[in-house]
């Protein structure tokens, strides 16, 4: 059993810093450290960010199931931290869409939108994260009491979303998409297949119950 104390002052460390090796990775880059950034540095930027995004949001839908598959309850004291990992990248790949491909050029937003209906896809992933940002911390968990973990259900459709913007993003191989895809899916389907599991023997410790009254 993984003490509180050890995961607290050593694990979660260790995971925040690998979470950032990404960002920091494109910074190096970004000041020719490493290789640079390529032809078109703009877009290696936002395709970094939203792919990292995206695989925060898996590890954070998937803290939960591991955490029954493996019997170890102290992942989910990292589980806020990844969420908010998530969100941060996600919130960075949009504004490198908004500021460095765009440049706030409000018709040409438009007419990208228009053009290419995964941004208006993304952009929802996006709005749908952030009441989950702002009520991440224990006073909004103490606040909100069982109507928080209603709230942070949208982490479901935020997935879908997300790996649906991926998928429409790709222009021809779509392999990476449909993995992240069949992930999603079985994390999704696991949680299903438990809710159904529990309301199942809730109904029979009813029943059982009843014929014993």
């Amino acid at each position: 059993m993984m003490s509180p104390t050890l995961v607290r002052r050593i694990i979660k460390p260790a995971v925040f810093i690998a979470c950032l090796l990404p960002l920091l990775w494109l910074v190096a880059r970004a000041f020719e450290i490493g290789g640079g950034l390529g032809a078109n540095p703009v877009e290696k930027i936002q395709d970094t960010l939203g792919q990292w995004g995206l695989r925060f949001l898996v590890i954070t839908l998937a803290i939960t199931p591991l955490r029954d598959w493996l019997n170890a309850p102290w992942l989910i004291m990292l589980r806020r931290m990844l969420g908010l990992f998530a969100f941060t990248y996600v919130l960075l790949h949009f504004l490198t869409w908004l500021l460095l491909d765009q440049g706030l050029y409000w018709s040409g937003i438009l007419e990208d939108i228009a053009k290419r209906p995964f941004i208006t896809i993304g952009f929802t992933a996006l709005v749908l994260l952030i009441p989950l940002a702002i009520t991440s911390t224990n006073k909004m968990m103490r606040r909100l009491g069982k109507r928080w973990k209603k709230l942070h259900r949208l982490i479901y459709p935020i997935s879908l979303l997300a790996v649906w913007h991926y998928y429409w993003q790709v222009k021809a191989d779509v392999r990476e998409p449909l993995i992240y895809a069949s992930i999603v899916a079985v994390l999704l389907g696991w949680r299903l297949w438990k809710t159904r599991r529990a309301s199942t023997r809730a109904a029979s410790q009813s029943a059982a119950l009843a014929r014993d009254a």
